[in-house]
């Protein structure tokens, strides 16, 4: 069998190494730049490496941060300013003018002309009591006083009569005395002549002395029944006087029993149930003037030595401010309070209601350029608070964006108004804070916003 020759090319021979560069390349070395471009490349892929692990972790410690709302959290940047330090109080808002109109009498209601609501004006008639018992008792004490009267003058008449016969036995005994005189005179020169006695100018004598004490004794009795008779006179004014006041304290009671309107303004109340018996004194009907109101405060004993009549108020209803100043302050302490009354400046505003409830800010000193954060609920007066700030608040403006952090810093607080409290340290101009209340969030050292 023949065999089949397979014709083979002879292959080009391999170079060799020496042939390369003239020499061998595992003997020649690498050059520094490129050794230095190998370290710098190796070193960035293990600083990426780096940089990615704590991105990560970074990324999962904020995925893991508690978070809270941004719609839940309150921000106030902190700003410099004026406050007006003040104290809350309570207050109710009340009519200015209101009286309280009671039953002069014991009584029964007999009519009622008018209704609560009604717009009524000074003298206008509300209800009708029985007076027919009153009447009669006034009219009783009109025939006592006449007859009081009538005693008076009789009174008059017999002191004048007792005094005038006294005078006139005065003046009987002045003329007695008088030929007395005279016959001692005649006695005296008949003894000079030598026609009379010793004797009978001693009795002429004792006679004229005995009639000087009579007539004494006259004088005497004249002037002390004088004084007696004026004093009787003065007593029997006196009883006379204070009847009439009390018959004219009768005939006011009688006039107030016709119950009628004591200004012009509304009714706001009114006993309408007719045939019942009222007591004196008891409540029947209350006017109200609905156009002009004030506030009835309250505060605590505490601040009792900042309310002063005529100090500055803030009345805040609703949203609505209005300024005023201090009425009344009644300092009796009850039950750990004081009372007081304040007056709008402006006391006929469209949003004072009777009977509404207002938050009242006594102002008693007034603060200029202090940093300032706007007043929160989590504010309990001055002292050191933990709040949360927006990091790096100061250095950009914050946008609701997800990422924005909350760090707690010691932040120490002065006074306060409704609308601000004095920051003493710990933030600076244009950082934002929270304002409301964060206590669930003590002891977190961060908390992310979510918007």
């Amino acid at each position: 069998m023949d065999k089949k020759v397979i014709n083979q090319e002879p292959s080009a021979p391999r170079p060799t190494r020496e042939g390369i560069g003239g020499g061998s390349a595992m003997d020649r070395q690498i050059p520094v730049s490129v050794q230095r471009k190998r370290k710098l490349k190796k070193a960035g892929m293990w600083a990426g490496g780096f940089l990615a692990v704590l991105g990560i972790a970074a990324w999962l410690g904020t995925q893991m941060m508690t978070t809270v709302e941004r719609k839940s959290l309150i921000i106030s940047e902190v700003d410099r300013g004026t406050i007006d330090v003040s104290v809350s109080a309570t207050g109710r808002i009340v009519p200015a003018f209101e009286e309280i109109i009671v039953s002069p009498i014991s009584s029964q209601i007999l009519e009622v002309y008018a209704h609560s609501g009604d717009s009524v004006d000074v003298g206008t008639p509300l209800l009708r009591l029985d007076l027919q018992s009153a009447e009669t008792d006034y009219a009783k004490a009109l025939d006592e006083l006449e007859i009081k009267r009538q005693q008076m003058a009789q009174l008059k008449a017999n002191t004048e009569t007792q005094l005038s016969d006294r005078k006139m036995q005065i003046e009987v005994e002045e003329m007695k005395l008088a030929g007395l005189e005279a016959q001692l005179r005649n006695e005296l020169y008949l003894d000079s002549l030598g026609s009379g006695t010793r004797d009978r100018v001693r009795q002429a004598e004792t006679a004229l002395k005995t009639a000087q004490l009579h007539l004494n004794q006259l004088r005497q009795q004249y002037a002390n029944e004088q004084k007696v008779k004026q004093a009787d006179l003065r007593m029997q004014q006196l009883q006379n006087s204070i009847f009439e006041k009390g018959l004219s304290e009768k005939r006011r009671t009688l006039d107030d029993a016709k119950i009628r309107s004591p200004r012009r303004a509304t009714l706001t109340y009114i006993n309408t149930d007719i045939g019942s018996t009222v007591s004196a004194g008891q409540k029947i009907a209350v006017v109200s003037d609905l156009s002009h109101f004030k506030a009835e405060c309250e505060i605590s004993d505490s601040h009792s030595e900042r309310v002063r009549v005529g100090g500055a108020v803030i009345l805040k209803i609703g949203k609505e401010r209005l300024t005023g100043i201090i009425n009344t302050v009644t300092p009796l302490s009850q039950s750990g309070a004081i009372t007081f009354t304040a007056l709008p400046d402006n006391m006929s505003h469209p949003r004072l209601r009777s009977g509404l409830r207002a938050e009242v800010f006594v102002i008693t000193s007034i603060k200029d350029d202090v940093l300032r954060i706007k007043n929160g609920s989590f504010y309990s007066g001055p002292g050191d608070y933990t709040l949360f700030v927006i990091q790096n608040s100061k250095f950009k403006i914050q946008n609701d964006k997800e990422g924005n952090l909350l760090v707690p810093r010691v932040v120490k607080l002065g006074e306060c108004n409704y609308d601000y409290i004095e920051v003493l340290s710990g933030l600076e101009l244009g950082e934002q804070v929270v304002v409301n209340d964060m206590s669930k969030y003590k002891g977190k050292e961060k908390l992310k916003v979510k918007k």
